[in-house]
């Protein structure tokens, strides 16, 4: 995936990475980050940060788009606001510089509207059991109640914008 960044040629590419959730998607933006053409180029961000508590995918989704995506693409500062988890309310604001690279990754990212804008666009593919079996692992029993809460969105997502079919590259995960 860093060939198709460098294959690119450009300052300030964008790369979105979705797919369900356990299925790789921080693994493998952190891995891009470490391989960055030019280090320190690049920022990265999660959407677990812009998500507004655990029925809010296709919002945060929202969020990136007109906060981060748009700007970045017309050359303008953008900013997301973090969420805050435990408070259940927004936090400190983020600045998006849009002469370097983004990469921002997270379940939902790929839709029709932001692959428009995607530079490079990855569609990480994994089977159920390995897929939770990461996620319980990572987040344990903080998110174990919430599984198929956020299952059913990430469904609704797949069939309403068929982000594998939007991927330019898609990753199968074991």
């Amino acid at each position: 995936m860093i060939a198709d960044v460098r294959a690119l040629a450009a300052s300030n590419p964008v790369v979105l990475i979705d797919g369900r959730s356990g299925a790789g998607k921080t693994t493998l933006a952190r891995t891009l980050v470490e391989r960055w053409p030019i280090a320190g180029r690049v920022q990265l961000i999660a959407l677990d940060s812009l998500y507004p508590g655990w029925d809010g995918l296709e919002e945060g989704v929202s969020r990136a788009l007109d906060g981060i995506l748009r700007p970045h693409g017309r050359g303008c500062l953008g900013s997301w606001q973090r969420w805050d988890w435990g408070a259940g309310t927004e936090a400190e604001t983020h600045a998006v510089d849009p002469a370097l690279g983004v990469i921002v990754e997270g379940s939902g990212i790929l839709t029709p509207a932001t692959a428009a804008i995607a530079d490079v666009a990855i569609w990480l593919e994994s089977g159920e059991s390995g897929r939770k079996t990461r996620a319980l692992r990572r987040d344990g029993d903080t998110y174990r109640p919430h599984w198929d809460r956020w299952a059913a969105q990430e469904q609704d997502h797949i069939v309403l914008d068929d982000p594998r079919g939007l991927a330019t590259r898609v990753v199968e995960v074991p």
